[in-house]
């Protein structure tokens, strides 16, 4: 089985951006996902690959409001 905890590339995390809005993103080692707070979306690392689908994706709004983002 993959290690879920792998760190992401330096280099990778330079060039991806949010597939919706073309903007940056945030890393989130902890909840192992990288976010888009344009688009209010958080997009899940699995196994160290980066899923860039916005189907695949959750919303992060609510946390924003919550004081947790």
């Amino acid at each position: 089985m993959a290690d879920d905890t792998r760190e992401m590339d330096v280099r990778m995390l330079e060039i991806l951006v949010c597939p919706l809005t073309k903007g940056p993103l945030v890393h989130d080692p902890e909840r192992r996902e990288l976010r888009s707070p344009q688009a209010g979306l958080a997009y899940p690392v699995r196994d160290g690959i980066p899923v860039m689908l916005p189907s695949e994706a959750r919303r992060i709004d609510d946390e924003a409001s919550s004081g947790s983002y």
